[in-house]
């Protein structure tokens, strides 16, 4: 994963990865570990969770097609969350 700057909500994500065949944004707090746990959101997107239940990641399914589709993405943080595009276009030259 790149290491950079994603603002989703309250949320600071400073390591980004994106698999342009999938259309499929990974995005990480701090060092790389394994999850512990995991959560589908209501919007099909995945919240992955250390041991003691903070959010340490988020997946971003079909990322740039919901961008394109709706010109934002939203996330269930459990708050709903809107971003706009220019929050999160430089997380897409992660490629992969």
């Amino acid at each position: 994963m790149d290491a950079m700057t994603v603002k989703i909500g309250p949320l600071t994500f400073d390591h980004a990865c994106y698999d342009e065949q999938g259309d499929v944004l990974y995005l990480h707090i701090g060092q790389h570990q394994a999850a512990a746990d995991s959560e589908q959101t209501p919007e099909g997107h995945v919240l992955r969770f250390d041991a003691a239940g903070k959010i340490i990641g988020l997946t971003i399914i079909n990322a740039k097609w919901l961008l394109g589709r709706d010109g934002e993405l939203v996330v269930t943080l459990p708050e709903q969350v809107h971003v706009a595009p220019a929050a999160i276009e430089a997380a897409f030259a992660t490629a992969a």
